[in-house]
């Protein structure tokens, strides 16, 4: 840290990305990426439409894939914000509704950048615990007067509520904004975007980093009321007005128009995670019910750290954390079926030498 930083800055702890090493080729199960390939069409669109025109700002108001958004969803263009990637929605979140009078509450164990915002921006904030096997109990949000922010599935856990519970925790709080992260929400999720219409508070946020297989492209955008909309966007406006590029834009549009090839993944994936939980079951792991693509397991004979270091010395990435809570627990990636059975035969190797 240099002597020119703010003070204001001294013991912010910043959000730790997943690895990305580069000294060996991993199977990488640590950052919840698609194993797939955006569709043929995608690649298609990118350099049919945008590569001549990069000397070219973008869209600021991305109409197009606003438009594209809309008619997908169901709702009007005034509806949708675009973010560089769901985490800089988040970021206009916690900016534009929080402050010393409008505390903002999250679960204790859920994505990691949650209280790095609060802390960033010096906001009031709770951290409520999960309940007994890492659940997520509505009632514990319930009229309690703050901003909420849930990530529905959870992250690292991989387990969701209902759409019902959540229109709960949205009208027992009214007078504060409620945004639920649904970066997971189609690999068996419930997503609340209806509700969307019917709350003025509500935003729900999702991403085309997971499901969409565009992690590269750097693309998240919310739902909610025109007001809340605006809101973000006058933020948007004061920081980086042209926040998404043209080649990401174009990948969108391509990606909603190809809906069938990232549904077909989707099921793929969902078979893995079964497929990877059921092995794993007989190799005496404990593992959360998962409606993510991933799952967070545990094996009572090796404990987290190393069984995260160990499979990384295999050439296997997956992600774990030395929060006390979850220190037991890695999350891995659902990845094609040969990369998961990749990861099983390194756990079974390292289960053998731990005998």
């Amino acid at each position: 840290m240099s002597r020119f930083l703010s003070q204001r800055f001294a013991g912010l702890e910043a959000y730790i990305p997943g690895e990305q090493p580069q000294d060996m080729n991993y199977i990488k199960l640590n950052t919840n990426e698609s194993p797939f390939p955006p569709a043929p069409a995608v690649q298609e669109a990118v350099n049919a439409a945008e590569i001549g025109r990069l000397n070219l700002y973008p869209d600021p108001e991305g109409r197009a894939l606003r438009e594209t958004l809309a008619k997908r969803y169901g709702v009007k263009m005034e509806n949708i914000f675009l973010a560089n990637g769901s985490d800089e929605l988040l970021n206009f979140f916690f900016m534009a509704f929080c402050d010393e009078e409008r505390p903002v509450a999250y679960p204790s164990i859920s994505y990691g950048f949650y209280p790095v915002y609060a802390s960033l921006y010096r906001l009031p904030h709770t951290e409520i615990p999960l309940r007994e096997g890492f659940r997520l109990e509505p009632e514990d949000y319930c009229g309690i007067g703050k901003n909420i922010v849930i990530a529905n599935p959870n992250a690292p856990t991989g387990q969701s509520i209902s759409v019902d519970d959540i229109e709960r925790i949205v009208q027992s709080n009214p007078d504060h904004a409620v945004m639920i992260d649904e970066a997971y929400i189609d690999f068996g999720g419930e997503s609340c975007l209806p509700l969307a219409g019917k709350y003025e508070n509500l935003l729900v946020c999702q991403t085309f980093s997971k499901f969409r297989s565009l992690a590269g492209g750097r693309l998240g955008f919310a739902i909610g009321s025109p007001a809340l909309i605006g809101d973000l966007d006058k933020l948007r406006y004061s920081t980086n007005s042209y926040n998404i590029n043209r080649l990401t834009m174009a990948a969108a549009i391509a990606t909603i128009e190809n809906d069938g090839y990232y549904e077909n993944n989707s099921r793929i994936i969902q078979e893995n995670r079964s497929y990877t939980t059921e092995a794993l079951g007989r190799l005496g792991f404990e593992t959360l019910p998962s409606r993510a693509n991933f799952i967070f397991t545990r094996c009572p004979r090796v404990d987290g750290g190393r069984l995260y270091r160990e499979l990384k010395a295999r050439g296997v990435l997956v992600r774990h954390w030395d929060k006390p809570e979850i220190a037991d627990w890695c999350r891995v990636t659902i990845g094609s079926r040969e990369q998961m059975d990749i990861f099983l035969e390194k756990v079974r190797e390292i289960l053998k030498e731990a005998e």
